[in-house]
């Protein structure tokens, strides 16, 4: 049975799923992202606008929407975002289209990677989206992961840190807290959210009402 749903998930189906995946700096936000968006393909992700410059390897449309801050500030104008903020003097933000887009094209549902921040905002336009965070096991395995990162010098680490309290202390708003303390059991209870969620009331609704009409005739 478990076999199934996870091959109709794979596939996609008419459920939309919404689902948003937040953490600190080194919790393992965008590995499960990866390994997510791998195992459900019809998991479409949302690519985010920007107004930093595009980093060695990125590229526009793929890792950001690179854009200019007059014409992001243009779509804040015209209310087509539905999170934005500023962060470290750059412009980020989620766009409605990406949402409509992935409706389009038939996907099982869309994947967010966003702070908690952006969270917030895309709880109170889109009620129906699911929320993640990913909680790392201790502090001290928090910090060791960030050193661990070869281009993270003491400042960083430290900024990291401070930002990651703040983060963590915002987890009442999630619907979900999944501990990365190993990387394969996280993503197995990723997957068991996906499995569980797609099987809500709200998404089947239509269906058991259809066959209540058939049952009439």
């Amino acid at each position: 049975m478990l076999r199934d749903v996870m091959a109709e998930l794979r596939a996609g189906s008419d459920d939309f799923l919404m689902m948003i995946l937040s953490s600190p700096s080194g919790a393992g936000k965008t590995t499960l992202c990866s390994k997510l968006r791998k195992e459900f393909p019809a998991l479409a992700f949302s690519v985010s606008h920007t107004t930093r410059k595009p980093r060695t390897g990125e590229l526009d449309s793929r890792e950001y929407h690179f854009v200019e801050e007059p014409d992001f500030r243009k779509l804040v104008e015209e209310d087509a975002f539905a999170e934005w903020a500023e962060v470290h003097g750059n412009l980020y933000g989620t766009s409605l289209a990406e949402i409509e887009r992935a409706r389009q094209a038939g996907s099982l549902g869309i994947l967010f990677d966003i702070d908690f921040q952006g969270a917030r905002q895309i709880r109170a336009r889109v009620p129906e989206v699911i929320s993640v965070f990913i909680l790392p096991p201790s502090m001290e395995e928090l910090e060791r992961r960030l050193r661990s990162r070869a281009s993270e010098d003491e400042p960083t680490v430290q900024r990291r840190l401070a930002k990651a309290k703040l983060e963590i202390s915002n987890y009442s708003m999630f619907d979900y807290l999944v501990v990365n303390d190993d990387l394969e059991k996280a993503f197995e209870r990723m997957k068991s959210i996906l499995v569980a969620e797609s099987a809500r009331r709200m998404r089947k609704s239509a269906l058991a009402e259809s066959l209540l009409r058939r049952g009439r005739l």
